[in-house]
């Protein structure tokens, strides 16, 4: 009698190309990135191919010289699943799927695989599928074969796995009642953010490359124990923690999914509730791998999906994270290069009492210094006295039998909280 089948990772090949003015270094490191994320969907990367061409060939990608080429490795190295370092047009993946007889999936499949692997609650599985279907819809026509192999490894996790209808109609429909039920998720953070706005608590959202270091950083601050690993895109799902100054005013943190170049826009769409955390935040973090060498190109992808999602009027600090991998002389010149940037290293605590501080004084550069009486013997003035120490900076407290008079900075946005006839 059989013992039971063991299921081994699937053996994946990589596809690159170097098109147009693009530089082969910059290829390589794309493919590098792909690779982590062949890895972080459960695949053992077998074979690497980088092709050079003037522009991507539009039947087969790669011309069909190189497809059969690639067939023939394939089948040399026993490989699953080709996995391509860009989005493919339908007719490719038919074309390609075709001549290599092999499963075929693009930077965005994959992507958006390792998000169905990652989603833990019901609003992120919902993003998830949401961005699958809108990839699929148009990849249905005329591809019953391609979609008959739906229900088995990379790049078909999700709805893959409930053998999900080809027929556009019923797509079309579950795309519209995951859309109404996101929405109602979004105005369920409106209302949640609306609530923090009214209780006066600044939020501080921490963004960055997948990877950069964000949820080590969230732990620190915020005293958690968030997942954090070296995988890709372990956070989907946006975490909100208190972080109490050295002056007991508080904040609150948020942890938000890792960017990447090229996220697909229906990641980015359909992740718009999460990440308006970021566009409604009173500052931004933007957490950088310092040590990274492809550095800039990662900043710039920041960037972007920053723009893409309203963020980019949000005051925002650049902090260099992973400062213990450099030497001091590439510190230094960091340094130089962006002098209002901080250097810390979230893993040993290095610049954390410079970031704190940091975030205080942003979150209160606008302020007005204010003196008020109270009365000890009013619940209500008592209440004010407790509000002004959670928001403000108290400089003076003198205190005579059950009066007192406080002089404190008070952030301009906060005045109308502290002192209703503030004008």
């Amino acid at each position: 009698m059989r013992g039971p089948r063991v299921s081994r990772a699937e053996r994946a090949a990589l596809v690159g190309l170097i098109a147009g003015r693009a530089r082969r270094l910059e290829a390589e490191r794309s493919l590098d990135e792909l690779a982590g994320l062949a890895e972080a969907a459960g695949a053992q990367v077998v074979l690497r191919v980088l092709q050079e061409r003037p522009k991507p060939d539009s039947s087969t990608y790669l011309g069909s010289g190189k497809i059969a080429t690639l067939a023939a490795s394939c089948a040399e190295t026993d490989v699953d699943v080709v996995m391509f370092d860009n989005e493919l047009t339908p007719a490719q993946l038919r074309q390609i799927e075709e001549k290599v007889g092999r499963k075929i999936v693009d930077r965005t499949q994959l992507i958006l695989d390792i998000f169905a692997r990652r989603a833990r609650t019901r609003e992120g599985k919902l993003q998830v599928e949401l961005a699958q279907l809108k990839y699929l819809l148009p990849r249905l026509v005329g591809a019953g074969d391609a979609l008959s192999r739906l229900g088995g490894g990379i790049g078909t996790r999700g709805p893959g796995e409930t053998k999900l209808e080809t027929d556009r109609r019923r797509i079309r429909t579950r795309i519209h009642a995951i859309t109404d039920d996101i929405d109602h998720v979004r105005r369920r953070r409106a209302q949640l953010r609306e609530r923090r706005h009214k209780a006066s608590v600044p939020t501080v959202a921490l963004v960055g490359y997948t990877n950069a270091g964000k949820t080590t950083l969230f732990n620190l601050l915020t005293r958690s124990d968030a997942e954090a690993s070296d995988a890709l895109f372990v956070t989907l799902d946006p975490l909100v923690r208190q972080l109490r100054l050295p002056d007991s005013r508080e904040l609150l943190v948020s942890d938000t999914v890792g960017f990447i170049d090229r996220l697909p826009h229906a990641l980015v769409a359909a992740f718009r509730a999460t990440l308006e955390e970021v566009a409604e935040a009173d500052l931004i973090l933007h957490i950088i791998d310092a040590a990274a060498p492809d550095r800039e190109r990662r900043m710039s992808a920041v960037r972007q999906v920053l723009e893409e999602v309203g963020a980019i009027e949000v005051p925002l600090v650049e902090v260099y994270n992973k400062c213990d991998q450099l030497t001091p002389d590439e510190r230094r010149r960091l340094q130089e290069q962006d002098p209002s940037a901080l250097t810390i290293s979230a893993l040993r605590r290095d610049g954390i009492d410079e970031l704190i501080e940091t975030m205080a004084s942003r979150l209160e550069l606008d302020v007005r210094r204010m003196t008020f009486a109270f009365d000890l013997d009013d619940p209500a003035d008592r209440e004010r006295i407790a509000r002004l120490y959670r928001h403000a900076r108290v400089l003076v407290h003198e205190a005579r039998d059950s009066r007192v008079s406080i002089v404190a900075d008070v952030p301009r946005r906060l005045i109308p909280r502290v002192d209703p006839g503030a004008r």
